[in-house]
This record gives C-alpha cells, structure tokens and sequence, in this order.
C-alpha cells in the first residue's frame, strides 16, 4: 500500500502527550526566574509552585478525555500558583491551551463560563494591587481566552460538520447497495420461483417442458451470480482490484425478455436502444425493465407484457405493460421496487410513473434525459 506524501499530525495517545509536553517545554522555560534570580522566598515556596506548574501542564494529557474537569483542575491551579508565588510565570499558558480544549469537545457553555472565571479571577488580582498584570494586559488575556474558545468551537463545527457528512454519504451508499441487492436478487429469485412451480406442476405430464423449466432455472440461478458478484464488488476493499466486469446496460435487456418468456409471459418488445447513452443511464433502464418484469412475474397475474425502450432527443423512454388486472402493487410496499425505480430515474433528472394503464393492465413509464444524444434502428421483436 502506498503511503500518503506529508506528515501526519498526532493521534490519540501520542496527540496527548505532544500537547502536555508542549505545555511542559514553555511553561517552565518562562519560570526559570524563580531558579536562577536572587531568591525572593524560601525553597519550600519554589518547590510547592514548580510542583503546581508540572500538575497543571501534566493535566492536559488528560484534557481531550476529560476536558471540563481538566479546564477545572487548571484553572484552581494556577490559580493558586499566582496567589502563592511572587514570580510571574507563564502558567497561563496551559488555561487558555485547556478552555481550548473544553471548546474543541462541544461543550461551549462550560468553555465560556470557564473562560469568564478565568478573566474575573485575574481581574480580581489587578483590583487587588497585582503589578504584574495591568489593564492592557487583562484586555490581551481577554482577547486570547476569547479567541482559543472561538478556534475551539469552530474546530469543533468542522468535525461534526465532516462526520454528518460522512455519515451521509454512507447512508446513500448502504441504500444504492441495498436497491442493487434487490433488484439482482428479487428479479432472479423471482423468476426461479416461477419456474420451479412450472417445473413441478408438468414434470409428470411433459416431462420435457419440466427439462426445459429446470434448464431455465439452471441459467437464472447462473445469472444471479453473475450479477450478485459483481454488485458486492463495491464492497471489496481499497487495497483490492475493482471488479472489471461491465455494469449491465442495454445492450442486456434482451436477456431479462428472454428469462421472462423462460418463466412462461408472452413478451413483445420494441428495443431501440441509444448507441452513446451513458453508462448511468443504460444501467437504470436496465434495472428499471428488470424490476418491472419481476413485479409482473411476482404480481400482476398477467399473460403477455410489451417491453418498449426507445430513443428521443436526449433522452430514453421506457414503457412496460402488462395485460393484468391493473392493480399491480402499492408505492412503498414490501419488494416492490417501484420506489427504487423511481429513485433512479429522479438521479439521473428524469421522472417515472407506475399506475393502471388506459387499456388496462399496469404500465410503467419512465423518462431518462442525457446530454449529446444518439440514434440507432430499431429492433422489433
């Protein structure tokens, strides 16, 4: 597998520690006064403060895991640090790097709370007669707490925007799989349930007719693995071939007419197919037939069905009738397709309508429009 060219920012664990030891590189670099100045207080007090100052930069290993409750930590203990030692060191650092990360996970409220406490305790200090931090200083720590929970929380946005998107995608992914699986799968299983029941019902009488019945099923049961292998082929993984079998396209409606009248409909068919359709669109007419056939097969109680794909200007126009009671199956119902059909045509601009035809029967009707079209004979069958 080849690798991807640039280097890749940290995750998880190791993000973590780069983060807390960041904090632990800048932090006591700014305090080195306390070490190396003339002492202004006992060792004790030192010690206590560059103990406050590990604890506080350490705690940000746990800050994406926890990162109210490691905000929380931080702030009390740096705030204690400032109350407690007279060097003013750079622990603030690691308040703003923390109510960045409390902002980061989504929880906004509790970043701007923490944040306000954060201005309210320093100003406090600055009331108080802390020389070190004056009313510039506080409106530039104002302005950096602000500004590291706004970054936060956009990063934050983007994440969540990314993931909806992603769970979106795949959600379209699973049904454009799941509407192939039924379409391959009902239409095959249909027609072998028709005839096995053929089969069975003139095995005895015409054992030849059952011979063919059985040959029949015998060629369905090999296309529906043809077709089943090559739809899950979208599910191979990245590191793997693409499967190099064609999608199905007009060129094999033929096919689906001759499975048809294998399983005992009379089909009329007027083919006229478009030379430089593209791929998309001979693979919904072809799914479209398939499915309209199978419902004929499944529902329609119908003797004969006339299949007619023809050219326009820029467009394919699909008409499959039966000579059935008319009722054919409802929008929506379990197997019938008929919103799958309708998806597909609507992907590609087009439109389709499934209802009682005006001679009766059940008609399908779909309109699929493409650009730069093309004009072949007709075939009359």
């Amino acid at each position: 597998m080849g690798g991807r060219g640039g280097p890749r920012a940290p995750r998880g664990r190791v993000r973590d520690a780069a983060l807390a030891g960041g904090a632990l590189l800048v932090v006591p670099a700014s305090s080195l006064k306390s070490l190396v100045a003339a002492s202004a207080e006992p060792w004790t007090a030192t010690a206590f403060s560059w103990t406050l100052i590990f604890l506080a930069c350490g705690a940000l290993y746990f800050g994406r895991r926890y990162p109210v409750t490691v905000a929380a930590f931080v702030l009390v203990t740096t705030a204690v640090y400032y109350v407690t030692s007279v060097h003013d060191g750079g622990l603030m650092i690691a308040v703003i790097v923390a109510l960045y990360l409390v902002a980061a996970a989504g929880r906004l409220q509790a970043a701007v709370v923490l944040a306000a406490l954060t201005v309210i305790c320093t100003g406090t200090g600055t009331l108080l007669g802390n020389k070190d931090v004056n009313g510039v200083a506080l409106f530039m720590l104002t302005g950096w707490v602000v500004a590291m929970v706004a970054l936060g929380w956009v990063r934050y946005s983007r994440l969540a925007y990314l993931r909806e998107a992603e769970r979106s995608a795949a959600g379209e992914e699973r049904l454009r799989i799941a509407r192939e699986l039924h379409d391959v799968v009902g239409h095959h299983l249909s027609l072998i349930n028709v005839q096995a029941g053929t089969s069975l019902h003139r095995f005895h009488r015409d054992p030849a007719q059952g011979e063919a019945a059985l040959t029949a099923i015998k060629e369905s049961s090999r296309e529906a693995l043809r077709d089943l292998r090559a739809t899950l082929g979208v599910l191979r993984q990245a590191d793997e071939e693409a499967p190099t079998a064609p999608a199905p396209g007009l060129d094999r409606i033929g096919e689906l007419i001759g499975s048809a009248r294998s399983a005992g409909l009379t089909v009329h068919s007027r083919l006229a197919g478009a030379a430089d359709a593209p791929t998309e669109v001979g693979l919904a007419a072809y799914r479209i037939v398939q499915e309209s056939l199978t419902n004929v097969s499944r529902h329609a109680s119908a003797a004969e069905v006339t299949v007619s794909v023809e050219h326009g200007p820029g467009e394919l126009r699909i008409e499959v009738a039966d000579d059935g009671p008319g009722q054919g199956v409802s929008p929506g119902a379990p197997g019938s397709g008929l919103d799958g059909m309708r998806e597909r045509a609507r992907a590609l601009g087009g439109e389709l309508t499934a209802g009682p035809g005006p001679g009766g029967g059940f008609l399908v009707r779909a309109r699929l429009p493409y650009p730069a079209p093309g004009r072949t004979g007709a075939v009359v069958r």
